[in-house]
């Protein structure tokens, strides 16, 4: 037992929990979320995580902003978490050490690691593309969390805003207008589709097939994305930026382009070392990089990190 780490990744639409025995993760079981209220998710979660086995550590990554220090939720998305402490909750219902993190840090830290456990990347951010867009980053091998834990919501940096005049424009709500999110995201790209009378859903597998109202739609993403890396690019000079998420399965359709922009706007001198590439563990990392979370935060608690 003293080996097994749980995994959570808990989404809008589906949780995966899997055991990570050593370094090899097992198959993830995928449930649909219970998003009626807080009180009917946090008891589907402590059932899934129960019948996962016995454990030492439970890591759980959730699309929220994480106060890591204790635990609770501040703000949540897709999920009716927001205000619960989370950590706590778990801890007592399981007995267990729990962490939590939010859902696309986890996952860049599982792409900072290889499957033996090994480090790849000392310095990686991770852009993940979905119906929003998060961020990760991963600074000397470790999670960079910023001074309150919320660090990394690189969907929010602007990269299209009209400066021509102030005050500039702003809205009550996010996405703000010429933010990544609001110009690259999955959303986004089902905007640009349906001007091609492309279906939502639909437009990767119509590029693939040739149709060019979905190639120049995912060329036209590429490059809004790469204009944000390459933001993070002269901001953290890593030596890989990852691309996760649900969109990322265009692979080069989104990444060419997207290396191409980010080139452009890098400063000269700047991330000579960095590779931009393609998520490895997909729709895995998130879990994968909670257990993951578990391990570090529990060697570290043991004096051994």
């Amino acid at each position: 037992m003293s080996d097994r780490l749980i995994g959570v990744d808990v989404g809008g639409t589906k949780i995966s929990v899997a055991v990570l025995d050593g370094a090899r993760l097992h198959e993830p079981r995928i449930r649909k979320t219970d998003t009626r209220d807080a009180a009917h998710l946090l008891d589907q979660l402590v059932e899934a995580i129960r019948e996962a086995g016995a454990a030492r550590a439970v890591g759980v990554a959730v699309p929220s902003v994480i106060d890591f220090a204790t635990g609770r939720v501040r703000a949540s998305v897709n999920v009716p978490l927001a205000d619960i402490p989370l950590r706590d909750v778990l801890q007592e219902c399981l007995g267990l050490p729990v962490v939590v993190d939010n859902d696309a840090t986890c996952a860049a830290l599982a792409e900072a690691y290889d499957d033996d456990g090994g480090l790849v990347a000392r310095h990686l951010v991770m852009f993940t593309i979905g119906t929003g867009v998060g961020g990760g980053i991963v600074i000397d091998g470790r999670i960079y969390r910023g001074a309150t834990g919320a660090a990394a919501e690189l969907g929010h940096m602007i990269i299209g805003a009209e400066l021509g005049q102030a005050p500039f424009q702003y809205a009550d709500d996010y996405p703000q207008h010429g933010s990544l999110e609001s110009l690259a995201s999955g959303t986004a790209l089902n905007e640009l589709g349906a001007e091609h009378g492309i279906a939502p859903g639909t437009l990767v597998d119509a590029a693939r097939s040739g149709h060019e109202g979905a190639l120049a739609a995912l060329d036209l993403l590429g490059r809004r994305l790469g204009v944000g890396i390459a933001n993070a690019i002269n901001t953290f000079d890593p030596e890989l930026v990852v691309v996760g998420g649900g969109v990322s399965v265009a692979g080069e359709l989104l990444l060419a382009p997207a290396r191409e922009e980010a080139a452009r706007f890098v400063l000269h001198g700047v991330g000579t070392e960095t590779q931009i590439v393609q998520a490895r563990y997909g729709a895995r990392a998130g879990v994968r990089g909670a257990a993951l979370l578990a391990s570090q935060e529990a060697a570290h608690e043991a004096g051994v990190a």
